[in-house]
């Protein structure tokens, strides 16, 4: 099982400690597809007030960059500025099927809620995603499962390309040694801007042309892709 770092700035530093503790917490993200990888994870607790995505509503630049290149630079940046406690560590690379991530921090008093989110790939905007989930104040452990969301920021060609933010296409990662080339594209237009749930890949079963550059044998999905164990001290 791989292990967060906690990502905190010396400003947030210095409210936390000036706070009351709200909650101990443990945090477990558990890939529950069978050939789907996610982007290093992003946990924050904040205020109800804040969210960091919203469903039906379009997807900020800071979520576009992470559901289309897994950047959390922007997520970490606005997370810190409203004091917000955060989990995320980019240098622990992608989270295959069956594995877990994990890993503790305690929140600063009145952030409340609980935000996940993490890029899937191969997928153009895929992201997996929990929105203002209120953490419990009993001790004892809570299970949640999370679905897939589109950001709605790039048509879904699930073809490889440079996973740039408004480039199309998906990262080419490293990782991702099954996929096929010479895909002409699933589409090249995006219906729905919003934040939503994901069609899910639909791919093809050719190696070297086809309409998609993502193996159907592997890489399509069904919700929930993540399971999410939340242990309150």
């Amino acid at each position: 099982m791989k292990k967060f770092n906690t990502l905190f700035s010396a400003g947030l530093l210095a409210v936390a400690s000036q706070q009351t503790v709200a909650a101990d917490l443990t945090i477990e993200v558990q890939n529950l597809t069978q050939g789907m990888y996610f982007t290093p994870v992003a946990v924050v607790a904040h205020a109800p007030t804040a969210s960091l995505f919203e469903v039906g509503e379009a997807a900020s630049t800071e979520i576009q960059a992470m559901a289309e290149g897994g950047s959390l630079d922007g997520l970490v940046t606005i997370a810190t500025s409203i004091n917000a406690d955060v989990l995320a560590e980019p240098s622990t690379g992608p989270l295959g099927p069956t594995s877990s991530v994990a890993g503790s921090f305690m929140t600063a008093q009145g952030n409340t809620v609980l935000s996940i989110v993490a890029m899937i790939l191969p997928s153009n905007d895929g992201f997996i995603g929990l929105d203002n989930w209120v953490i419990p104040t009993e001790v004892g452990t809570y299970t949640v499962y999370l679905n897939a969301y589109d950001a709605g920021t790039e048509a879904n060609d699930e073809i490889i390309g440079g996973g740039a933010p408004g480039t199309p296409g998906f990262p080419a990662a490293p990782f991702l040694t099954d996929l096929g080339t010479g895909g002409s594209g699933v589409t090249n237009t995006e219906s729905n801007a919003m934040v939503h749930i994901h069609p899910g890949n639909i791919g093809d079963d050719s190696s070297t042309d086809g309409i998609s550059d993502v193996k159907n044998s592997i890489h399509r999905w069904l919700n929930p892709v993540a399971k999410v164990t939340v242990t309150v001290n």
